[in-house]
């Protein structure tokens, strides 16, 4: 379940819930009880990773492409001929 990040409009109360992706937003701010609460837009909290995913805004000084090492690994380890698959 995702954590979703709510500041209230009236008070500036700023609260965290985790709710299932299908849950209504909440309203009541728990600080002044004012139906005042609004979603806030923040990042994700997780990395994906590997083939198949793209790796952008992560990486930084002397990181490598995770995804181009896995397949210089594979390429790496059949001759020079290519692989041969059974």
């Amino acid at each position: 379940m995702p954590i979703y990040e709510y500041q209230c409009q009236s008070c500036g109360h700023e609260h965290e819930a985790l709710q299932k992706l299908g849950a209504d937003p909440i309203l009541i701010c728990p600080a002044c009880t004012k139906p005042e609460l609004m979603k806030k837009i923040s990042a994700a909290g997780f990395r994906l990773k590997g083939t198949g995913w793209y790796e952008t805004d992560f990486k930084s000084g002397t990181k490598k492409n995770v995804a181009g090492d896995a397949s210089t690994a594979k390429a790496s380890s059949c001759p020079p001929s290519g692989c041969k698959s059974d």
